[in-house]
């Protein structure tokens, strides 16, 4: 129904002030914060609250429950029905007292850290964990203090899944989401235990142990005291190359940076004073030593040479920062290193939450690293825009030089002069200097012709920082910051910061995309309130000359919303005084912004001019005599400041760009000035509009004019409106409403009848008195004259009919007249008698379809605005305020105005007795006829015909729309009695009716809420007749049949959905609230943090506060007998024969599941019924999508002892073959299917000692409640009731599939089903059935491929279950799937050396003495601990017993289960048929893991039982050729060693004897098919497994490796061994660190090798080897050492070990060989035969790979001995090839960060290359690379070696070679310049300015030209010397001056001669500028 939206009523009181209702002495009256905000809460509405004694109770009672169904195991549903209950609690505003809230969330935590707790009981406690602990004013670490034992335990048993785990959980994001919101109370003295826990499972040649054990230290360790652990993070960062790493990294050290601004945060001394008392069980206390971190001193903080950061550490930092843009130069892919190395990580990792975007990570750090921090160099004083300020001495005057070489250039900043002995940084801030620089490098990134993917990246992030330096600016004003004053931002910081950015954020602006764009908006409006005076200039420059023209649409849509984000310059004098005088000739150049043929430009005006009026009054200014001054109170900044030095001189009190400063009074007078215009210009935006409505295109059937588009723009533009009329002084207010009323009344216009509507609503919204008396006689003189004239007198009722011609009057004085009745309730009552006429008026005369449709929305909007409360007003004063004569007559002076909560006053439309009167009166004298004649229609006898349809239609229609306009006239009321009866039949099933969660009704503005009250008593009768009438009326269509019913119906449907949903708030409508207040909140936020806001924000904030109350009375709704027929109705319409009504039935129905409850429980049965045999199809059709809608479909598969019918009725639906209804019963079977878990009821048997505790404490705090020991006994008997039923109901439904699946009649898509569900069904708390199980198994080798999939994996899940039943200690373990295998051992480290480390290695290289083994845990599947540091113990297997079974007997539960698969699994037919379609063709080139993992399952749990069977089908197989049979026996063989794992040895030592002849098989196939498929076997055998357990295959990889000859000339069988040899090693990983000196030599031997192939291979080896011997270097491997010498070593100590060094010998061994091999190269095509040449592509190849690992850092030792190799590489002509890697090579080594002492002998070779090397096409290569380097790693370049980069450069321009002179001064000067000092710049543009005086060109007489602008020569003309046309050069010169284009156009234009063509003019940052300007010249 398209009634009024109430969040938008809005209008002024013109009744008497009304009283403000009493607040509660305890809320009136407290003193603490939270009752503060209560009380504001209070007084924002109408209505009296309840005391916060009598809500305190209410929730110690919800509060007595949750710890009723905690102690009593009630988890669902009783804990999530209370939980609930306290979430609806929390809307209400009242304070949680803090003890309270402490235990809640202590019982939280626990109860979601319970092992084997359903996952949606998890996800409410964490939601509910996050709600409480968010706050950290309200809670600290002194307050309470959480474990992070349970959640660690549970997180690292859950984040990586086995080979036979397929169920993927949200277990673990849960945990790290809980992590993360309780960190903050984890006590800083278990940083240590933390880190012996986290450390030791860091193993640097595994990504995933790599990131799981970085997310465990960046997710629980405190962040109050990261001093100890903090130098050690940046240590393993800078040895990972991991974009997943960097993600991470950054978003904790952002979280540092803002903690850590207060000193007092870090001081070690809070961790011996917070309380110790959340240890968990097992969790020790080290306390290791910290003397280095002690102080003699007061402790000051972290803070370091930048922020809390080092310098080392910063510019790491500020690296990662340039690398995060992704900006592309010449070095296409280099950034790709991190993430490619990434492909690493397993999916697991993205289970876990993911970080916060690193551009806001890294933004976040930059700000709260600023501070005062060095030696300020001298401000920058240009005039803006005229570029970006540079870093480190910007515009430092330098000493006149005469003859300044390039020397005196270069070392301006070094050396001798002018120079200043300490290095000076911009504003004197580092950080803000690093970002200048940063900003300076991309600036042409952000220009719109340069725009790309990057652009979004860097508009986000200047958007972020200015919003975190306000967030922050803001923080240090308060009189609480507890940033030490010496630390804090100072005004130079803030304005240096603002020039910094403003240049690129002028050049995005013009983007054309809107996530760009979006981004510079935001910047604009936060750099607006630092500094307005530096923004709002350049934007108005722009946008006057963009405004005027308006010849550019993109340009003329940009400056408009850039206006509109620097609005709050313009209209908020607090902000920036001077701003306000700019705004109306803005708003006059607006104007013509409203223009239907141009939306986007229509949309932009209309949301700056709304922007503007929500701050200002429309209205002339009192004219007298202002006094001016003497111009002494000048203009300051307004902004919070600190005392500063300000070193800016500007001329006579001028700022750069801004206009002469003058007194508040001077600017005052121009304001009055020129709001003389505003009438002028009201009136012309009105006739705008009209324009705009005059040509919408004509309505549809709908009402509305055109598309969506159409829509938007008159809602747009009416809104915009809006804000003027609230706003207009009352002389404006009286022009515009003549101006409207004389439109309204001498116009009808069929296509703007909607809009009419929405212009005179604006107008009643301002001042509803005088508009109705102006609208209402017209509009009811018009509507009874049409009516008498035949208007609406055809009969229609088709929803699709377009409205008459004839019609229109009518439809457009209704429109008017519902836009006049929106307003004040009181207003109407005058006209009571005219209206209640008029209402039976239309009733009797309107039959068509849009007439008594209107009518009827006149009537719910008259009714709404009588008996609804809501505000009256949002000016953007207080009502006194603006009718005070000071305002009157100095509104001007308040523009902008902003409030604290206490300081606003809102005034409400309440319904008072006469209104309410009124309502009933209409409902007495217009309603109750109406249904009284609806009544008779219904009548046996009447002839249902058209003319019966119509009248049921209007008439209907008439009271559906009453009763929606009166959701808040009378308030429910529901007995004791109908309460019990609803909750017997509650959707909630076995549960005691205490738990079922109910509310106790609050005030919320009903008008009427006393039900003995007659009136009250007479609208609720009222509306149950028409309840009973609509169910007559259902059950009367139902048997009509369709004829005239159709229309009919959809009618009763929504009058249905009216009567059963029109109540109070619905809660979309709280939600959308909520939701348009945080929308307007974040428009209206200046900064974060804020407190003061616009009046209007407020408004909506009571709004929203009414709903909330509003909300909570319709939580429970009364469902009597009446609803229940009535959604008896509703089920049967959702069922009917139209599609159309179905889905609006099915619909509505979904809505009253969510209102009402019982509702589900009451329609299955009928929606079970009709899926029965010989229901018709369309009604069968509309059960089956009934019962898809997820509130049916998971509620009935989610309930077990409602899934056996609901299984058994879908299954059965196999009896329609129909197409249709078979789709929609595979949908519902896949969306039951993916709702149906895994049943588990082990939680209810763990006893959890913490969460007794936890609900103890929270039981005392509560006030004592009657019954609370009774219920919980009471509750706990049903809790094991009900387990008992669903247990009986599981074992009833489990046995019902098997028995639909075992039927031969069962279609193989319902079979398909069935086993699904089967395999779900399996659990791990009871035993499995035998019947259960061998369906499953015999599955496997089922002809359908889906079947079989499932089938498998079944059995892999049966396996696993069977397994840990056995092993299991109890329920806990059953819980986590933890199993205690009875060979595992703890095996204590002996000694933490890495010698140890390294012996223990070197273990896996000898064979096995099984006796040994035996005795001793000698084996190793996973190396453990070590590789960093070591854990106290490593986990070693025995080896098995000779004989006897390592598992055998199984649980003597699962014994009938195991024999049952021993009876098939000893069957040869069973083997036979599996390996039949194991050996089918399919696509797949690999073994498959499904297959083997079945297998494996199988022999685990039979031990070598089967394998006699197996063995002949596995030889037939092998000896066949055929790739898929070849496959089917590698996955038979992988599944059956992977199951021989723990077999007595004696079972063992047979399998290997009976193996081992077949690897000669194996080893000698000669199928390239094949070879992927064995390649994968030895891949899955060797999977975490100790290599000594697979000893012949081991043998016999190794011998083939040893023992083939490389240089044979066939390479198949070089190719396979190697292959096989790969799968070993890769699998293996730092286990393969024994051969690897061996493997290097052998494979070293052959490097001379001819095949090109096997050298891959080689490379390949040589990657890996060098990452699996990378070793850490503490000197003890514990976590204390590494940790504290991470700390205490200078950075040149390698303790991450990351040097490459292992190669360093076979590097120095190539460096000598490579001279000697180029001599012996080959000439011509032969040339890449060479030994050279094949030589050099392994090296490319295999540094290649190193740079794309996660140890790249390492390849720098190999790169640097090989780079004068790696250049002469790229000039060799006969090799494509190698000259392409090598390039490439380097092309992507820039892209890593380069370890500090590598970057100066880098750039060495390089110059060395560019000055030595005799070709020219080394150094045209070379240049780019060196730009790039520099981009790259420029914060690590320092400026001596700058110099030496210019100087090379520089050179360059002088190389006797046109191309790399062009490349040197286009690419590589200009790409570096832009990263140097700005007044270096100078003088190297002077040096090339006296060159080029030196020289004589000859003139051209043809074309005489200049070569040079006099008076032009700006700092990059000169990058173009070799242009000598001047319209290329100039273009050019504008591309690279982009945002100086105003400027030095001018320059151009007064020193260019008069014949010189006007090359720099105009404003447009278009690349073809030049012709276009020509185009709009001939216009």
């Amino acid at each position: 129904m398209d009634v009024p939206d109430l969040a938008t009523l809005s209008i002024r009181d013109t009744g008497p002030p009304s009283t403000d209702p009493p607040i509660p002495d305890d809320i009136m009256n407290g003193t603490d914060r939270s009752m503060s905000k209560l009380r504001n809460y209070a007084k924002s509405i109408p209505y009296s609250v309840e005391s916060d004694s009598h809500m305190q109770r209410m929730l110690d009672f919800i509060l007595l429950r949750i710890t009723q169904s905690i102690e009593a195991k009630d988890y669902d549903p009783g804990l999530l029905q209370w939980d609930s209950m306290l979430t609806y609690w929390c809307m209400l505003k009242y304070p949680i007292p803090k003890e309270k809230r402490i235990a809640i969330i202590r019982t939280y935590l626990h109860v979601s850290t319970t092992s084997g707790m359903p996952n949606h009981i998890v996800a409410a406690c964490a939601d509910g964990l996050q709600v409480l602990a968010r706050s950290k004013k309200k809670l600290s670490v002194e307050d309470v203090r959480l474990p992070w034992m349970p959640m660690y335990k549970i997180l690292s048993k859950d984040l990586f899944l086995t080979r036979r785990q397929y169920e993927i959980s949200q277990t673990s994001w849960y945990m790290g989401y809980i992590a993360e919101n309780v960190r903050r109370f984890f006590h800083p003295a278990a940083i240590d235990e933390m880190l012996s826990t986290f450390l030791p499972m860091l193993n640097g040649t595994s990504l995933n142990s790599i990131l799981a054990s970085q997310y465990y230290m960046l997710t629980f360790l405190p962040l109050s005291h990261p001093q100890s652990y903090l130098p050690m993070l940046f240590r393993v960062w800078e040895s990972v190359n991991s974009y997943m790493f960097d993600d991470r990294m950054l978003q904790f050290l952002s979280k540092l940076a803002e903690m850590h601004v207060d000193p007092s945060v870090s001081n070690p001394q809070r961790i011996e004073n917070i309380p110790d008392d959340a240890k968990s069980e097992g969790e020790g206390r080290p306390k290791w030593p910290r003397d280095d971190l002690e102080t003699r001193w007061r402790w000051s903080g972290l803070f370091s040479d930048i922020g809390i950061f080092s310098g080392d550490e910063w510019n790491f930092i500020m690296a990662k920062c340039m690398a995060s843009m992704e900006i592309p130069l010449a070095d296409s892919g280099s950034l790709t290193t991190g993430p490619n190395a990434d492909g690493q990580a397993t999916f697991e990792m993205n289970r876990l939450p993911k970080p916060s975007w690193r551009i806001a990570s890294l933004a976040r750090i930059i700000v709260y690293s600023m501070s005062p921090d060095s030696m300020p160099s001298p401000v920058s004083t240009a005039p803006t825009p005229v570029f970006t300020p540079m870093a480190s001495g910007t515009s430092t005057p330098l000493p006149h030089q005469q003859n300044g070489g390039l020397g005196d250039y270069l070392s301006s900043p070094l050396g001798k002069g002018g120079r200043l002995k300490t290095k000076t940084y911009l504003a004197g801030c580092k950080a803000l200097d690093s970002l200048a620089k940063l900003i300076a490098s991309t600036e042409s990134f952000f220009h719109p012709t340069n725009s790309g993917s990057w652009t979004s990246d860097l508009s986000a992030f200047i958007k972020y920082i200015v919003y975190d330096f306000n967030k922050r600016w803001y923080e240090e004003q308060q009189l609480d910051c507890k940033t030490p004053t010496h630390r804090r931002l100072t005004r130079e910081i803030k304005r240096e910061l603002v020039k910094c950015l403003r240049t690129v954020t002028l050049l995005a602006m013009f983007s054309q995309d809107s996530a760009t764009v979006s981004n510079i908006q935001s910047c604009m409006k936060s750099m607006s309130i630092m500094e307005p005076d530096l923004i709002l200039h350049p934007i108005l420059e722009r946008a006057v000359p963009a405004l005027e023209a308006l010849v550019e649409t993109h340009r003329t849509t940009a400056v408009i919303k850039a206006l509109g984000a620097v609005a709050p310059a313009m209209v908020c004098r607090h902000v920036y005084y001077p701003g306000a005088k700019h705004l109306i000739p803005i708003l006059d150049l607006l104007l013509p912004g409203i223009d239907l043929n141009d939306p986007p430009k229509t949309f932009c005006t209309t949301s700056f001019i709304s922007e503007v009026a929500q701050y200002i009054k429309f209205g002339e200014l009192t004219s007298f005599e202002v006094p001016l001054g003497d111009g002494v109170d000048r203009i300051r900044r307004t902004s919070a400041e600190l005392p500063a030095f300000d070193m800016e001189q500007f001329p006579e009190g001028v700022e750069p760009g801004s206009d002469t400063q003058l007194s508040k009074g001077e600017e005052d007078a121009i304001l009055r000035d020129t709001a003389g215009t505003f009438a002028d210009w009201v009136a012309s935006f009105l006739r705008r509009v009209i324009l705009l409505f005059e040509n919408l295109p004509e309505e549809g059937p709908n009402g509305s004019a055109g598309g969506a588009t159409e829509v938007q723009l008159v809602d747009a533009v009416s809104g915009t409106f809006s804000q003027i009329c609230v706003h207009l002084s009352e002389p404006l207010y009286d022009l515009v409403l003549g101006l409207v009323f004389d439109y309204a009344t001498q116009n009808v216009r069929s296509n703007a009848v909607r809009a009419i509507h929405q212009l005179v609503e604006c107008v009643a919204n301002a001042n509803p008195a005088k508009t109705l008396d102006r609208f209402l006689p017209f509009c009811e003189r018009s509507i009874r004259t049409e009516l008498e004239h035949g208007a609406s007198s055809l009969r229609i009722t088709s929803s699709g009919s377009t409205p008459m011609p004839s019609d229109a009057t009518l439809h457009w004085n209704l429109a008017i007249l519902r836009g006049a009745m929106y307003n004040d309730g009181r207003v109407t009552l005058k006209y009571s008698d005219r209206l209640i006429a008029l209402f039976k008026l239309l009733n009797e005369k309107t039959f068509s379809k849009r007439g008594y449709a209107s009518s009827g929305k006149l009537l719910s909007s008259t009714l709404l605005t009588l008996s609804h409360t809501y505000p009256l007003e949002n000016k953007f004063v207080n009502p006194d305020e603006w009718s005070s004569e000071e305002f009157k007559a100095n509104h001007h002076k308040h523009w902008g105005k902003l409030y604290r909560p206490e300081e606003v006053k809102l005034s409400w439309h309440v319904p008072n007795e006469a209104e309410i009167d009124f309502v009933l009166r209409i409902f007495k004298e217009v309603i109750e006829p109406i249904l009284d004649k609806l009544h008779d229609l219904l009548k046996p006898g009447v002839t249902r015909d058209s003319v019966w349809r119509n009248d049921f239609c209007r008439h209907l229609s008439f009271v559906r729309n009453a009763f929606s306009g009166i959701p808040t006239v009378a308030k429910e009321v529901i007995t004791p009695e109908e309460l019990r009866v609803s909750m017997e039949s509650s959707d909630i099933l076995f549960e005691i009716p205490e738990m079922i969660a109910t509310i106790e009704p609050l005030n919320s503005g009903f008008a009427l809420s006393d039900p003995t009250d007659p009136r009250h008593q007479y609208i609720t009768n009222l509306r149950r007749h028409f309840g009973e009438f609509l169910h007559k009326a259902s059950v009367s269509l139902q048997q009509q049949g369709e004829e005239n019913t159709v229309d009919a119906v959809h009618g009763l449907l929504r009058s249905i959905r009216t009567y059963l949903l029109e109540y109070g708030d619905s809660r979309d409508s709280y939600y959308l609230q909520s939701d348009r207040y945080q929308n307007e909140l974040n428009i209206a936020r200046h900064y974060a943090g804020q407190k003061v806001w616009p009046r209007a924000l407020y408004v909506r904030r009571a709004r929203l506060y009414h709903a909330a109350r509003l909300r909570w009375n319709s939580i429970e709704r009364r469902r009597g007998p009446l609803e229940d027929l009535l959604v008896d109705d509703v089920t049967e319409w959702s069922m009917w024969n139209y599609a159309t009504v179905r889905e609006t039935s099915q619909a509505l129905l979904e809505s009253l599941c969510s209102t009402f409850d019982g509702v589900r429980r009451r329609c299955l049965p009928t929606l079970y019924q009709a899926l029965e045999p010989g229901v018709e199809d369309d009604r069968m059709k509309g059960a089956l999508w009934t019962l898809n809608l997820s509130v049916f479909a998971k509620y009935a598969i989610g309930e077990p002892t409602l899934a056996r019918e609901f299984l058994k009725r879908l299954f059965n639906c196999q009896h329609n073959e129909k197409a249709s209804i078979q789709d929609c019963v595979a949908s519902l079977a896949e969306t039951c299917l993916s709702n149906l878990a895994e049943p588990c009821h082990v939680v209810y048997a763990i006893e959890n000692s913490n969460v007794d505790a936890a609900v103890q404490g929270l039981r005392n705090l509560v006030l004592a409640q009657v019954q609370g020991d009774d219920i919980t006994a009471k509750c706990k008997a049903q809790r094991v009731a009900r387990l008992t039923e669903i247990d009986h109901a599981l074992v009833q439904t489990t046995e019902s599939l098997i028995e639909i699946a075992n039927d031969d009649k069962t279609h193989w898509r319902y079979a398909i089903a069935a086993t699904r569900c089967l395999r779900s069904l399996l659990r791990r708390d009871v035993p499995l059935k035998p019947a259960h199980v061998s369906y499953l198994l015999n599955k496997t080798h089922d002809s359908n491929a889906s079947m079989r999939y499932y089938s498998q994996r079944a059995v892999m899940k049966i396996s696993r279950f069977i397994k840990l039943r056995t092993l299991a200690h109890g329920p806990v373990d059953i819980a986590v799937e933890q199993n205690h295998n009875p060979l595992r051992r703890k095996v204590p480290v002996r000694e933490q050396t890495r010698e140890f480390f390294e012996r223990s290695l070197s273990e896996y290289r000898k064979p096995l003495d099984l006796e040994r083994a035996q005795q001793e845990p000698l084996i190793r599947d996973k190396p453990g601990s070590g590789w960093l540091v070591f854990d106290k113990t490593i986990d070693c297997f025995l080896a098995p017993d000779p004989t006897k079974s390592t598992f055998q007997p199984w649980d003597a539960d699962s014994e009938d289960a195991v024999s049952a698969i021993r009876a098939t699994a000893t069957d040869c037919s069973f083997w036979k048929k599996l390996s039949t379609h194991y050996a089918m063709e399919n696509s797949s080139d690999v073994i498959l893991q499904d297959n083997l993992c079945c297998v494996k399952s199988i022999f685990q749990l039979l031990d070598d039982e089967p394998l006699e069977i197996l063995k002949p089908i596995v030889e037939e197989l092998l000896a066949d050729k055929d790739k898929n049979k070849q496959r089917a026996a590698a996955e038979f063989l992988a599944g059956v060693i992977a199951g021989s794992k723990h077999w007595p040895t004696d079972s063992q030592v047979k399998l290997w004897q009976w193996f081992t002849p077949h690897m000669k098989t194996i080893f000698s196939q000669k199928s390239n098919e094949s070879l992927s498929v064995w390649s994968s076997f030895f891949e899955h055998v060797f999977y975490n497994k100790d290599p000594r357990r697979l000893q012949p295959i081991v043998d016999n990889i190794m011998a083939a490796f040893n023992e083939v000859d490389f240089n044979k000339e066939s390479t198949f069988e070089i190719i396979q061994v190697l292959c096989f040899f790969r799968a070993f090693y890769e699998q293996l990983g730092v286990k393969f660190s024994p051969w690897v000196e061996d493997v290097l030599q052998r494979c070293w031997a052959e490097l001379k090798c001819e095949h090109e192939d096997v050298l891959a291979y080689f490379s390949e080896i040589l990657a890996f080897c060098g990452k699996i011997t990378w070793r850490p270097n503490p000197s003890l491997l514990t976590p204390e050492t590494f940790v504290r010498e991470c700390r205490i070593l200078p950075k040149v100590v390698d303790i991450m070990g990351i040097r490459g060094l292992f190669y360093e010998e076979r590097v120095q061994e190539l460096v000598k060989q490579f001279p000697i091999w180029r001599k012996e190269r080959l000439p011509g095509v032969r040339a890449f035969q060479s030994t050279y040449d094949r030589i050099g592509m392994l090296v490319c190849k295999w540094l290649f790979q190193l740079i794309h690992d996660t140890n790249a850092v390492s390849a720098f030792d190999c790169i640097l001995p090989l780079m004068p190799e790696l250049i002469r590489f790229t000039e060799v002509n006969d090799n494509d090839e190698l000259a392409y890697r090598a390039k490439l090579l380097m092309v992507r080594m820039c892209g890593v960060i380069v370890p500090r002492q590598f970057v100066d002998p880098l750039l060495d070779e390089i110059f060395s290359a560019i000055t030595t090397f005799p070709s020219w096409k080394v150094r045209l290569k070379i240049l780019p690379l060196v730009q790039v380097f520099y981009f790259r790693q420029s914060f690590f370049i320092g400026d001596g070696k700058l110099v030496e980069l210019v100087e090379v450069v520089c050179m360059c321009l002088d190389d006797e070679v046109v191309e790399v002179r062009e490349m040197a001064a286009t690419c590589t000067l200009s790409g570096i310049l832009r990263l140097s000092p700005r007044r270096s710049i100078i003088v190297l543009k002077d040096r090339f300015v006296r060159l080029i005086k030196n020289v004589k060109l000859p003139q051209d007489r043809k074309s005489p030209r200049t070569t040079s602008h006099s008076g032009n020569c700006t700092p990059r003309y000169w990058e173009y010397p070799h242009l000598d046309d001047r319209e290329t050069c100039a273009s050019t010169f504008r591309k690279t001056h982009q945002d100086t284009w105003h400027e030095d156009s001018k320059n151009s234009r007064r020193s260019s001669s008069p014949r010189s063509p006007p090359l720099l003019s105009g404003s447009s940052y278009s690349l073809n500028r030049i012709p276009r300007l020509r185009r709009h010249g001939r216009h």
